[in-house]
């Protein structure tokens, strides 16, 4: 089984290379949070360090008072396939081996748990450390190594107390005591390591570290863990125990249930692997595969670009995708409503028909119609359907420049590139701006045709003919009596009423073909041409200019490097589970 754990090893020490050391902030699935580990947990000066150098066998961490581990240490053993060598490396120190183990295992080492902030400390220094601890050792596939000195009640145990609150049922706690040479004479441990002060689910093991003056006098590793061996074989309160205390047996029983906890991942940790595997698969596919350096690819890279812009874009307009009926809104809502707004209320006002139907004739009365007056109200107020005409080219106008930058910002393959897509947003607005400009002229024209040419049959039907005829007392049959009535109120009245309805019809005829010419002029252009121009640009740009346009955000190309090494990593990771021989 140690092939187990070896596995776990090597995956663990690739999740390093990449920076996945699991917690909130990683952007990716963790493959290290599903790996079982052991973190030693213990308060300042409990013996952590030494217990870890007793299972280890070696001096390798600092020393002294205070807070030494500043930071959590991950350190893996490795047994070499012959087992001639074991070495151990830190995984922030990946090229120095420390060679002479005992097993395989991966033991984190944390920060010892405080209780005050001593001087040259920030007050909130006990609970930053105790928030570090917590984010290990409360991970499910976290085993707590949790280090008490015998010589201190165990109540006041700071890795009891923690690792109770983040394991209440014991079942990754194990428990060790440190110091137990140092007790006072008469006193021992057996309470607690026989489970009768305080039980966990794991038996109690008691470690007997190097004293200071061993450690000064540079003591060797060997030697301490003979002297361990010694002391708990002559000890007569430790002596039926001796073959389970020790740190040898410490170490054993610690890569014994490690290689438990692995094996009862296993199904969870292939799952993931797999599923990893798929979700950065779509991601790279997301992101797109990296760019060819040659002209002739990257000229079909943009164009296919612009394509996939350009179907995006139509969709807008055909109803694939929303947006493109606010189009339908300018002609259907906007246009009418700004009709009904034009002032020929006042523009035909009792008061102005007067002054201009007097004015049209100069020092000669008119005879029997007044022409000019009704030419000039005419063509007027005709002036007025400008503006409704020239605001619905640019209605639309702004509703095609907003469809093209959600088509730029929807248009996944785009993401990639922002130069490509400040010159495509670029030359589409410019477009744009040309289609307007050319649909202003076509609705302004079709203004100007209604004011050039008046519509004869209309006037030749209008009422007062009518009513001559028939003997209107409102137009009298005697032209002698014209001339008073000519210039009565109701005279000007039916003149006001008679322009108002020929308007009234141009205006229905305009609400028809305003918007056939805008569609014409501004929607179909854009459908049929907006890159025209675009296109025959990209055709004379040299390979280094096209380089330019495919110049990605340094942040896509970041992720896809990321993507890809993570990529790596869980194929590797799977082909290290499925090399693994699970036989006993």
């Amino acid at each position: 089984m140690e092939s187990l754990i070896g596995l776990v090893n090597r995956i663990q020490r690739a999740c390093t290379v990449l920076g996945d050391y699991g917690g909130v902030d990683n952007a990716f699935s963790s493959l290290w949070e599903a790996l079982p580990s052991v973190a030693v947990v213990g308060g300042q000066s409990s013996g952590k360090s030494s217990v870890l150098e007793s299972i280890v066998g070696r001096d390798f961490l600092p020393r002294g008072s205070g807070i030494v581990t500043r930071r959590p240490l991950v350190l893996q053993l490795h047994k070499t396939e012959d087992g001639s060598q074991e070495y151990a490396e830190f995984l922030h120190l990946p090229k120095r081996r420390f060679s002479d183990f005992v097993v395989n295992l991966t033991l984190i080492d944390l920060p010892g748990l405080t209780k005050v902030a001593v001087e040259g400390q920030p007050e909130s220094i006990v609970q930053d450390i105790e928030t570090m601890v917590r984010t290990y050792v409360e991970k499910p596939n976290c085993i707590i190594l949790a280090i008490s000195p015998a010589n201190q009640d165990i109540a006041t145990s700071d890795a009891i107390k923690l690792a109770r609150e983040v394991d209440p049922s014991g079942e990754r706690t194990f428990g060790v005591l440190t110091k137990l040479d140092l007790m006072d004479k008469g006193t021992n441990a057996l309470d607690v390591i026989e489970g009768r002060s305080y039980r966990l689910q794991h038996p109690w093991v008691g470690i007997v570290n190097r004293s200071q003056a061993d450690i000064n006098k540079n003591v060797d590793m060997i030697v301490a863990r003979r002297k361990e061996r010694e002391y708990f074989a002559t000890s007569p309160d430790y002596g039926h125990l001796a073959n389970k205390m020790g740190s040898e047996y410490l170490a054993k029983l610690l890569s014994k249930h490690l290689e438990s906890a692995i094996r009862a991942r296993i199904p969870s940790i292939t799952s993931l692997i797999n599923k990893t595997i798929d979700e950065l698969e779509s991601e790279m596919d997301h992101l797109g595969r990296p760019i060819a350096v040659d002209a002739g690819a990257q000229l079909y890279t943009i164009l296919e670009l612009c394509r996939a812009f350009d179907k995006v874009f139509k969709e807008h307009l055909d109803g694939g995708r929303p947006g493109g009926d606010r189009i339908y809104g300018v002609f259907d809502n906007q246009l009418p409503a700004a009709l009904r707004k034009l002032p020929f209320d006042r523009h035909l006002s009792l008061q102005n028909v007067r002054r201009v139907v007097s004015e049209a004739d100069g020092y000669q009365p008119h005879l029997i119609a007044p022409e000019q007056g009704y030419r000039r109200l005419i063509e007027s107020a005709l002036n007025y359907f400008r503006g409704p005409a020239e605001a619905s080219a640019d209605a639309v106008h702004f509703v095609l420049k907003e469809l093209v930058r959600k088509s730029i910002a929807e248009t996944q393959e785009l993401r990639r590139f922002p130069s490509l897509q400040a010159e495509l947003a670029a030359a589409a607005n410019e477009a744009l701006e040309r289609f307007r400009e050319d649909s202003k002229k076509t609705v302004i024209r079709l203004v100007d045709m209604e004011s050039s040419y008046l519509t004869v049959d209309f006037f030749r039907r209008l009422p007062q003919e009518v009513e001559n005829k028939g003997g209107n007392p409102a137009i009298p049959a005697n032209p002698a009596s014209s001339t008073v009535d000519r210039y009565s109120e109701m005279h000007f009245r039916r003149i006001g009423s008679n322009v108002s309805s020929y308007v009234g019809m141009v205006s229905e005829t305009l609400k028809n073909t305003i918007p056939k010419a805008v569609v014409h002029c501004q929607v179909k252009e854009a459908k049929q041409s907006l890159l025209n121009y675009f296109y025959t640009q990209i055709g004379k740009k040299e390979g280094k200019q096209l380089s330019q346009l495919l110049d990605e955000d340094p942040a896509l190309m970041e992720r896809r490097q990321q993507c890809a090494k993570r990529l790596e990593l869980y194929k590797a990771a799977r082909d290290e589970v499925d090399s693994v021989s699970w036989a006993r």
